[in-house]
């Protein structure tokens, strides 16, 4: 099993959104463009925000088993892939991608 290296790379926030139909909460998310995580397969990274997690879990794994060329060629790298977390407020996109590094 090869270890995935999972890279934010954008944060979006739409306020409009927000305004309208989120009740206030004072925090929201932790994560930051650039920050790296690598996860071992199945575990998620420390640091990892749940939702996140749930939302590329999947897909990580597939990754870290060999799996590649998801959706027949969606990525230019075909052992990677470009998930965003499900805040519909909040999206944060994130860069997956096998290492050749194996797990632990």
């Amino acid at each position: 099993m090869k270890k995935c290296r999972i890279t934010v790379m954008k944060m979006a926030r739409y306020d409009d959104l927000i305004q309208q139909f989120e009740n206030p909460i004072e925090h929201a998310c932790d994560m930051k463009e650039g920050q790296v995580f690598i996860a071992n397969g199945w575990e998620k990274p420390a640091g990892m925000c749940d939702s996140a997690w749930e939302s590329m879990s999947a897909f990580v794994m597939a990754l870290s088993h060999g799996g590649e060329n998801f959706y027949d060629g969606w990525m230019k790298n075909k052992r990677s892939a470009m998930i965003s977390c499900n805040d519909g407020f909040r999206p944060v996109s994130f860069y997956i991608e096998a290492l050749e590094e194996e797990a632990e």
